[in-house]
């Protein structure tokens, strides 16, 4: 493995962003999901205003009306569940047609049902709320085909970002899927290099689906990859137990089995809610906060003339490096980039000010702005700078699961940082014990427990490991 020397960590901080990112699909997405429930409401609506007119003679006439106000509700509750919004229901017509069709049949068959013990059925107009589903079913099949053309036409059809990276197994063709190299870009399954790791993450990002062909001896390696990159990931592999295989998936035109070792923490609900979360509360606590901040800045300035922000290179997620900002606490002349050496108590490093802010933990507040830019989220692991040490060893040669906790954002506080995992790092037991808060935390995510640990970092603000 390639050793963390300064004069590597000089070079790495210079380098050019790598041109493969590919833009992500998932805003697209969203805005299509979105975009389909609001036409879907307004085609129901349409619907039976219509056969109001046609039956009734009388335009959105209120009988007929309120049964599709009563059957709407039951319809997206149905279609949100048997994925009639999905990637699928985006990349095929048919069965997006299919699964709605679907959902309206059931919606007027439970609201009927209802009314039927309700004995409300008379209260509406049998022909009038049956011409309504027809026309209803034929707007919703139509809006589908509509649907694809327009992807077709503006995203040349492609709805998910698809990787096959070709590392000598067995060869995938995979329809609509890029492919790279691992020899073309150095990416070695079983090396810890943070450089090499930090290249895969900008290669994975935005990516929804990755397949790796390799041979047998690189599969578990490229198991342990995909589960800390936080990707949804597939080997090309007959079954085996070592990988951690969370499920399997048969390819029958290519012939192919791949083994599915990796989904990421977190699904699609939950990110939305996690980053929703986020931005409310970083929104805030910069408004809030502002007048502090400010203060801070112009006492850091006052000081000593230099720079009031200190930008710092670390570890998020996916293993790919970002500038994180603190307050600068430490003399200019003194700044350590790389985190080659750890804070101690009466340390020579930090003036009067940083003093004072690092043991309130307002040096941390900068990060606010990471969390806006989504470098970071509010709670997550907190991240380590490059060169961080524990007994003289680099984090990843402590446990090799230290990358695995990069598969989420890097918090600006965390599980372990409440229960007192904080300062200096002198021991393994000091990182061994966050790693096992982190990995707790990935595994039992909640939008709950973020605010209950929001609320106990308040607590903790000021610590006797924070100096």
């Amino acid at each position: 493995m390639n050793r963390v020397t300064p004069k590597l960590l000089e070079s790495v901080r210079h380098q050019s962003v790598d041109s493969k990112v590919v833009p992500s699909l998932e805003r697209r997405r969203l805005r299509a999901y979105a975009t389909m429930l609001l036409a879907d409401g307004a085609l129901f609506n349409l619907s039976f205003a219509l056969a109001a007119l046609l039956w009734e003679g009388r335009w959105w006439e209120p009988r007929t009306m309120l049964a599709a106000q009563a059957m709407l509700p039951v319809y997206f509750t149905i279609a949100l569940y048997n994925r009639s919004y999905g990637v699928r229901a985006l990349g095929d017509w048919l069965f997006a047609a299919r699964k709605a069709v679907i959902a309206l049949v059931i919606s007027a068959g439970l609201i009927n049902f209802v009314g039927f013990y309700t004995k409300t059925n008379e209260d509406f107009s049998r022909a009038a709320v049956t011409l309504g589903l027809l026309f209803t079913a034929l707007m919703l099949v139509a809006l589908r085909r509509v649907v694809a053309t327009l992807i077709n036409q503006r995203w040349g059809g492609r709805v998910t970002n698809r990787l096959v990276i070709d590392d000598g197994g067995s060869s995938f063709l995979f329809d609509g899927a890029e492919r790279i190299s691992a020899a073309e870009y150095n990416l070695d399954p079983s090396s810890h290099d943070p450089f090499m790791l930090d290249r895969l993450g900008k290669l994975l990002r935005n990516q929804d689906q990755v397949v790796v062909s390799c041979p047998r001896e690189r599969r578990e390696g490229w198991a342990f990859l995909l589960k800390s990159a936080g990707v949804y990931g597939e080997i090309v592999s007959e079954p085996a137990h070592t990988l951690g295989a969370v499920g399997v998936h048969r390819y029958d035109a290519l012939d192919r089995t791949t083994l599915v070792v990796s989904t990421g923490p977190l699904g699609l609900r939950a990110r939305i809610l996690k980053r929703a979360f986020d931005v409310a509360v970083a929104g805030s606590a910069l408004l809030v906060l502002s007048p502090l901040l400010i203060a801070v800045a112009i006492a850091i300035k006052l000081e000593d003339r230099g720079p009031a922000l200190f930008i710092q290179r670390r570890l998020g997620r996916g293993n790919q490096f970002f500038d994180m900002f603190k307050f600068r606490s430490m003399r200019e002349e003194k700044l350590d980039h790389d985190g080659n050496r750890s804070a101690s108590r009466e340390d020579d490093r930090v003036t009067r000010v940083g003093a004072f802010i690092r043991r309130t933990s307002i040096d941390e507040l900068p990060q606010i702005i990471n969390v806006l830019k989504g470098d970071m989220s509010i709670v997550g692991p907190r991240p380590h700078a490059l060169g961080s040490t524990a007994n003289n060893k680099f984090f990843w040669e402590v446990d090799r699961k230290y990358w695995q906790r990069h598969c989420l954002k890097p918090g600006l506080t965390g599980l372990a940082q409440v229960r007192g995992h904080r300062g200096a790092t002198e021991r393994e037991k000091d990182l061994t014990d966050r790693l096992q808060s982190d990995l707790e935390y990935i595994a039992g995510w909640s939008l709950r427990r973020d605010i209950e640990i929001v609320l106990r970092t308040v607590l903790v603000l000021k610590h006797d490991n924070a100096y």
